[in-house]
């Protein structure tokens, strides 16, 4: 059996083109971004008689329970096909940590809300390649990686209103040659369209030991038991949730990880795309 996700997500960060704002520029004329406007991207572009047409950008929705690994497979389909990524579940705990920044009270919707909407978010990546997240111009690339981030990423992720404020943002990565989405309502609410929609899994126990052994990799106490349980207290939270609960799309395909290599379930999704002539 090769590494585990968790190793390889934080051994193999790779610089994945990602956007976080509108858009402008010249593709074959002149386009624009319209945020929410259209179903899948919002680009438009002007066709031989300069009526405006939507310009299909080809999607790929990954949506998993936390642990699955969708974060570390969504970066290698990406960099594979050259496409854009989302990690759609980085701005949930972006919010979450502003929260917390600011001094909102953990249970302030509205809030959280305004800070979704008005944020400054910056994605990118550091000299070696690796991954960096800028929030309101600090570094948070580690501070968002904690369980603490991710159980207050869960907490916020459950209100409609911090919801809505994010999906403008989340439709802007759309943008051309295609997008991998990682998250866990991609192909159900943000991208119900995609071109391929994903729902990637693995046990509990297995999710739970990939995190433990993340942790103790990066030198930080960590409790095996304490990590099932809050692993199965995320999945109860986040698959009963009144919006937007986590479940797989009715036309998703189902890929279960346990006991494969990040290889295997790289290849396992590539395969996927190539049927469809996503990619080669």
């Amino acid at each position: 059996m090769g590494p585990s996700l968790g190793t390889r997500l934080e051994r193999d960060k790779e610089t994945v083109h990602v956007l976080c704002s509108r858009t402008s520029g010249h593709f074959g004329g002149s386009f624009t971004y319209v945020p929410g406007a259209l179903d899948r991207s919002g680009l438009i572009v002007p066709n031989a008689a300069g009526v405006t047409s939507p310009l299909h950008v080809p999607i790929v929705a990954i949506d998993g329970p936390s642990g699955s690994g969708k974060g570390t497979i969504s970066r290698a389909v990406a960099r594979h096909a050259g496409w854009h990524l989302l990690d759609s579940g980085a701005l949930y705990r972006l919010v979450a940590l502003a929260g917390a920044r600011s001094g909102i009270a953990p249970d302030d919707m509205d809030g959280h809300a305004d800070l979704a909407r008005r944020m400054d978010v910056q994605f990118g990546s550091d000299a070696a390649g690796a991954e960096a997240i800028r929030l309101d111009h600090d570094d948070v690339t580690a501070a968002i990686r904690t369980e603490e981030a991710g159980q207050g990423a869960s907490r916020v992720a459950a209100w409609p209103a911090v919801r809505a404020a994010l999906m403008e943002r989340q439709h802007a990565f759309a943008q051309a040659p295609g997008l991998v989405a990682d998250g866990r309502d991609m192909g159900t609410i943000v991208f119900p369209s995609a071109d391929l929609k994903v729902f990637l899994t693995a046990s509990a126990e297995e999710r739970a030991l990939r995190r433990y052994k993340q942790l103790k990799e990066k030198g930080s106490g960590a409790n095996l038991a304490a990590l099932s349980r809050e692993i199965a207290e995320r999945d109860r939270r986040d698959s009963t949730r009144a919006v937007a609960p986590l479940k797989p799309a009715s036309d998703a395909r189902i890929v279960d990880s346990t006991g494969l290599s990040v290889a295997q379930v790289v290849e396992a999704v590539l395969s996927l795309g190539r049927s469809q002539g996503l990619w080669a």
